[in-house]
């Protein structure tokens, strides 16, 4: 399977919050992106035993190599020197879990790794209003990053909060809350991408009276990768 960009791509720059992390906006990613919809009603989808509220399946090897071709002209947007790419996770993803079965820490944003070096890509390749993405600032601590010197003291405040009054109820995160303020939100919209670095707080938008279906043609269906770039 051969991925091709699309003609009319186009990358949108900004900045996450006041401690500005880069945030990269990918419209219009791959040429033909029917074709990764159908190889993903293909595939064998399973739960996780990670946080991820729902399930997933392996996505094609050819997706990663058609990131680091697209990806590698951006690293300097993250402070990146170009390398080889190494993909910890590259999966086809869909929301599934009802809000009511969440455990706190997924009723929360979360990081996907403290390394400042990690990014993360979220790729939206469905219709509807599903929801996309977006960031948080840590209200007690102000973090809207959490890096191995911070860390401690983050989850160390969380552990409190989350037996506190001001624990979130069982549901997906939508914006402010006693805990977090929303400081950043992209549309999910389809064949767009999101690119962050990994320590950067954020959850996807969903909508708790209407969790999307275990379909990959009428789901939340996203590409999830994290890459590390070795030199």
């Amino acid at each position: 399977m051969i991925l091709e960009s699309h003609p009319d791509l186009r990358v949108e720059r900004r900045a996450i919050g006041a401690e500005q992390a880069p945030l990269l906006i990918i419209d219009n990613v791959v040429a033909d992106p029917q074709r990764l919809v159908r190889k993903a009603a293909g595939r064998h989808y399973t739960g996780q035993h990670s946080m991820f509220p729902g399930i997933r399946a392996r996505a094609p090897l050819s997706y990663e190599a058609f990131l680091q071709e697209m990806l590698t002209p951006l690293l300097p947007e993250f402070g990146l020197a170009p390398g080889r790419f190494v993909f910890p996770m590259a999966h086809y993803s869909l929301v599934t879990l009802p809000p009511q079965q969440l455990a706190f820490l997924q009723r929360i944003p979360h990081i996907d790794s403290v390394s400042g070096n990690g990014l993360a890509t979220v790729h939206y390749l469905f219709h509807g209003d599903w929801g996309g993405t977006a960031f948080y600032r840590h209200r007690q601590t102000g973090f809207e990053y959490v890096d191995a010197e911070r860390r401690e003291a983050y989850f160390r405040c969380l552990e409190g909060e989350s037996r506190s009054n001001d624990a979130p109820s069982a549901g997906y995160i939508a914006g402010d809350t006693a805990l977090f303020e929303q400081i950043e939100r992209v549309e999910g919209v389809f064949n767009r991408m999101v690119v962050y670095r990994r320590n950067s707080l954020h959850s996807g938008n969903i909508d708790d009276g209407r969790v999307p279906p275990a379909d990959p043609l009428a789901g939340r269906l996203s590409i999830n990768t994290f890459i590390d770039v070795v030199p």
